[in-house]
């Protein structure tokens, strides 16, 4: 159902992944190998580091406790799966696709997911650091009680996605679309670049307030006295 943004102006709330994992079979592998068909497993605390898993398919799998430092997962096809507690930095997403996804208490830092497709996605705890989702396309993807830090949304499209119990620093929406998304639950927005593309979000009367200064700058008003 669609929640009503200040104004009575409708906002589309995002669509959240259902998933429904079968009984899994622990991985038995000894690594990940480039565009592997991977259905059915859970990984459990398994160190992936420098793995190159590229193309991969992932398919009703549960990563837990994973190590990602590095791991190279580029064009990968994460679908039906969840994701609780990974951790590393530099992991290599570009390209990929994550549809009906549940990432819960992540700690990264520098994840490339760059051109990604989000579909059905959601970000629940755990603090993300300098996130590239340059030129990616988020729909109905949910952000909820995490951090970013100086989140990359250059060129980005998001539709239908939500900020709940968030903190966003220094975020850059240079070039971004944005349609229904929602920020108004957002609890630090700082706007490093792109306030001129928050057409199409609805944010807090005291966000806007917040965001007063950056807004004038934007259209070159002069405050004084």
């Amino acid at each position: 159902m669609a929640r009503r943004a200040a104004g009575g102006t409708g906002v589309k709330g995002a669509r959240r992944p259902e998933l429904r994992l079968p009984a899994l079979e622990r991985f038995e592998g000894s690594g990940l190998e480039p565009d592997g068909d991977y259905d059915g497993l859970e990984f459990r605390e398994a160190d992936l580091s420098g793995q190159d898993g590229g193309g991969a398919r992932f398919m009703d799998c549960a990563l837990t406790g994973c190590a990602l430092d590095e791991t190279r997962l580029s064009r990968a096809r994460i679908l039906d799966s969840v994701l609780a507690g990974v951790r590393g930095v530099g992991t290599g997403l570009a390209e990929a696709t994550l549809r009906d996804v549940e990432l819960t208490d992540a700690r990264l830092g520098g994840t490339q997911l760059h051109g990604a497709v989000l579909e059905r996605v959601l970000v629940r705890g755990g603090k993300i650091d300098f996130l590239n989702l340059r030129a990616a396309r988020l729909r109905d993807v949910v952000f909820e009680g995490c951090v970013l830090v100086e989140p990359d949304f250059g060129g980005a499209r998001l539709e239908r996605v939500e900020f709940v119990d968030c903190a966003l620093k220094g975020v850059d929406l240079t070039g971004a679309t944005l349609t229904d998304v929602d920020l108004r639950g957002v609890a630090s927005l700082e706007i490093a670049g792109g306030v001129d593309r928050l057409a199409g979000a609805v944010i807090s009367t005291g966000q806007l307030l917040d965001l007063a200064p950056l807004l004038a700058g934007q259209l070159g008003i002069r405050v004084e006295g």
